[in-house]
């Protein structure tokens, strides 16, 4: 097979992959990689129209990521609210997403919401994008994390840092620390980049106000 054509494929493979990716981010790098890829392919070839329109689109790709890196830490872009534990809505949720969130999971009780205290919902615009819940912990003012989960095509943003901000909602009931669960363990990347550090085998976040 030429040199050539092989590229070509290559840019349409990578093409086809970007379209079966569920995360935003991921869709935009690939779907744009695929058109750089076709830009080439199609100039070599004296198409035109095709090498047009996959400027176009890497153009569209390269503003969309770039405004997704502005917003991924960017209070305007993202909301945490409270929601009562026993809210059908949040139920509902769950049930959606029960197969997903027990892969990542796999200790968490039956009945998250139920064994939960607080929760509290993260959106962006009109669409919600994850879920935390919460109980009481070993002390006073402190909260145990039962559940920080992201829906897929948000996952390569932090939309839970905006639960754990000093000013954010665990801040406004009162609460001086946040634990992380066990299960979080495996995250501890993220951990750290919301300002989680480990005390005594626990990843733990500090709240108190300096």
């Amino acid at each position: 097979m030429p040199l050539l054509e092989l590229v070509g494929w290559i840019g349409s493979a990578v093409l086809i992959i970007s379209l079966l990716q569920t995360r935003v981010m991921r869709f935009r790098v690939l779907n744009a990689v695929s058109c750089v890829v076709l830009v080439g392919y199609n100039a070599a070839v004296g198409v035109w129209p095709m090498v047009a329109m996959n400027v176009v689109l890497v153009g569209i790709n390269v503003v969309v990521i770039l405004r997704l890196l502005r917003q991924r830490h960017d209070v305007r872009a993202y909301q945490a609210v409270p929601i009562g534990t026993d809210e059908p809505f949040l139920h509902a949720l769950l049930r959606r997403h029960v197969s997903d969130i027990a892969q990542f999971n796999p200790d968490l009780p039956a009945d998250p919401a139920g064994y939960a205290e607080h929760a509290f919902l993260v959106s962006s615009g009109d669409q919600v994008v994850g879920v935390v819940l919460s109980r009481s912990g070993r002390v006073p003012d402190e909260q145990q994390v039962v559940l920080d989960y992201v829906l897929p095509p948000y996952r390569d943003a932090t939309p839970g840092e905006f639960v754990f901000r000093p000013d954010g909602p665990f801040a406004a009931l009162g609460t001086r620390t946040v634990v992380a669960s066990p299960g979080m363990a495996s995250a501890e990347r993220y951990l750290r980049s919301v300002g989680f550090r480990l005390v005594d085998g626990r990843q733990v976040l500090d709240l108190t106000p300096a």
